[in-house]
């Protein structure tokens, strides 16, 4: 970018402190060895609206009063411990990312009202608070944190992705209010039950890969759902997905399906993701062929997968096939 530049040099001005840098030491005093360098950020331009400082070691966030246009500032992977001194951006700062730090709590975001994404994934947050006035919030990234519980963020109104990822939740719940979410992430947590979606009514795209779900349940309020993802669970039937037609992506690999029993208002299905289930009768396809946009499937690792003519047979039974497992069809 030529809106800014980076120095590490000592005897300039430190602008945002790296970690383990103390500005009120001189460089004699310290040991040349195990000095780290300060991060020096020099605004050619002070109307630079966005700023890239990831990978900079950086510990603290100061000393931003100058970027008074900013709109994007990124801080992926450094070494910050504290959301701190961004409320004098607060006029015109629309994307935050501080993915990959060490951050705890989410705080000091109050004077951000303009800001659209937050991306705060890959730190050590355990609750979800101090979101209380980012009503413009359209996409919240959380991925790879310690939560334990969905909740206060039932007034973020704007919002249309939320990914929850990787946490520690247990329970699908306060979401209501989320009237314009297109796409919910809540894959590998520890939820046991798919519920508390019905005041969803735009929702697209629903992820609960890896949790501890045996059942499809509580997905009759999704009529615009697209692309469903349950993958790496403990499901044994395919069932309660006949309001779900618009769907064009289900993925149930690695669950525990003996049937391709529950299929049938599935007529729009594009991409069918079933690799590591239980399939061992071929008459269970034709189950399928009312399919007639699917282009692609996935059976490895099925019963059915073990016999020499599996390709053959597949694409017999599906004939609008483009793609059988990784490989394209000839």
């Amino acid at each position: 970018m030529e809106d800014y530049w980076i120095r590490n040099r000592s005897k300039e001005k430190v602008i945002m402190s790296a970690e383990g840098n103390n500005s009120d030491i001189s460089d004699t005093e310290q040991d040349p060895q195990n000095q780290e360098e300060p991060v020096d950020i020099r605004v050619l331009d002070p109307d630079t609206i966005d700023l890239d400082l990831n990978h900079g070691r950086i510990a603290k966030i100061e000393n931003l009063e100058p970027l008074t246009q900013l709109e994007t500032l990124c801080l992926r992977w450094n070494m910050i411990k504290k959301i701190e001194n961004l409320s004098v951006l607060g006029s015109t700062l629309k994307e935050l990312e501080l993915y990959d730090n060490q951050i705890s709590v989410l705080e000091n975001l109050d004077q951000l009202v303009n800001l659209e994404i937050l991306d705060v994934s890959h730190n050590r947050i355990r609750k979800l608070e101090g979101l209380g006035n980012l009503t413009k919030l359209r996409k919240l990234f959380l991925v790879s944190n310690k939560i334990t519980k969905i909740e206060n963020i039932s007034h973020l109104k704007n919002l249309d992705m939320l990914e929850l990822g990787d946490n520690r939740i247990r329970k699908i719940e306060n979401l209501e209010g989320l009237s314009q979410l297109k796409e919910l992430f809540l894959g590998k947590n520890k939820i046991k039950k798919v519920e508390n979606l019905d005041e969803l009514p735009k929702l697209e795209l629903l992820s609960l890969q890896a949790n501890r779900l045996v059942k499809i349940e509580g997905l009759n309020g999704l009529s615009n759902l697209d692309q469903l993802y349950l993958a790496d669970n403990g499901i044994e039937n395919i069932e309660n997905l006949t309001e779900n037609k618009s769907l064009t992506t289900l993925e149930l690999a690695n669950n525990k399906i003996k049937s391709l029993d529950g299929v049938d208002a599935l007529a729009n299905m594009e991409e069918f993701w079933f690799n590591d289930n239980q399939i061992a009768d071929w008459t269970e396809l034709e189950k399928m062929g009312h399919m007639t946009k699917l282009q692609t499937v996935y059976f490895e690792r099925n019963p059915i997968a073990k016999d020499p003519s599996y390709r053959t047979k597949i694409k017999l039974a599906l004939a609008s096939l483009v793609q059988i497992d990784a490989t394209l069809c000839r």
